[in-house]
């Protein structure tokens, strides 16, 4: 299997979005600044990111089935699209990527148009909770779930399972929180020195916190599989984590 590809990233593209003082802080938005240095902004806040993209990968060279299809879910500028497109090698396979920014939707298509893996990939600009699924082998949720209403996570997950054939797989890659509050203390300022060691300014680190809070609502470990479960997947594996972040791999029985 060749090396999923990273996304591509100028030197102007360095993340400074949260970089100068802002007198009022909105919600976090997937706008046109943030689309524009999100390969730099995601390598640089998520711990193992560039890690987890290839794994992906690996994940769909094992799981991708003949004829069906893989769902990137908020697929942003298509990082987990790619890494699924350079390992699937079951024949008839189809990639679907969708996300309700057209920002991103934008950039993707051209990160899509200049890969040539032979996979064909379709984006849409749409609501995820609002999408069917259906003959399905892969679905990756890859640092997207958190950003739903948490009453609408379920739902969703439900409609996954469902749509997923025999067999079929789901990569769950989220923030995390923890119910012990030292260890929720220890893992987030671990999580804020890997920021400043990928230099980032306590200005920045603290600006972009307050601008995630209202839109991004983390869970711990255990919730996440305990729904899953509700979802209706038998098999639940925590195959990644790294301070607080992880990833899981929830299976759908055999069974149809």
């Amino acid at each position: 299997m060749p090396d999923s590809p990273t996304l591509p990233s100028k030197a102007d593209d360095i993340d400074r979005v949260f970089a100068n003082a802002r007198t009022e802080i909105g919600k976090f938005r997937f706008d046109a600044a943030v689309a524009r240095v999100f390969p730099d902004m995601i390598r640089r806040s998520v711990p193992g990111y560039t890690l987890i993209l290839p794994m992906i990968g690996v994940i769909a060279s094992r799981y991708a089935q003949p004829d069906s299809l893989c769902y990137d879910l908020g697929c942003s500028l298509g990082g987990a699209t790619l890494a699924m497109r350079h390992g699937i090698n079951a024949p008839g396979c189809r990639i679907v990527g969708i996300d309700n920014s057209t920002d991103m939707i934008e950039r993707c298509e051209h990160f899509i148009a200049l890969d040539d893996a032979p996979t064909p990939v379709e984006l849409k600009c749409a609501d995820i909770r609002e999408t069917a699924i259906e003959n399905a082998s892969i679905v990756t949720l890859n640092f997207t779930l958190q950003f739903v209403s948490p009453e609408d996570r379920l739902p969703l997950l439900h409609r996954i399972h469902d749509g997923l054939r025999p067999g079929g797989v789901l990569v769950l890659s989220e923030k995390i929180c923890f119910a012990d509050s030292d260890e929720q203390e220890r893992q987030e300022e671990l999580y804020y020195d890997f920021k400043r060691a990928n230099g980032y300014s306590e200005l920045e680190i603290s600006q972009k916190r307050s601008a995630l809070e209202r839109v991004l609502i983390p869970e711990t470990i255990d919730a996440h599989k305990e729904r899953l479960h509700q979802a209706g997947f038998e098999h639940v594996v925590l195959w990644y984590q790294c301070f607080n972040f992880m990833s899981l791999l929830a299976i759908r029985s055999d069974s149809p």
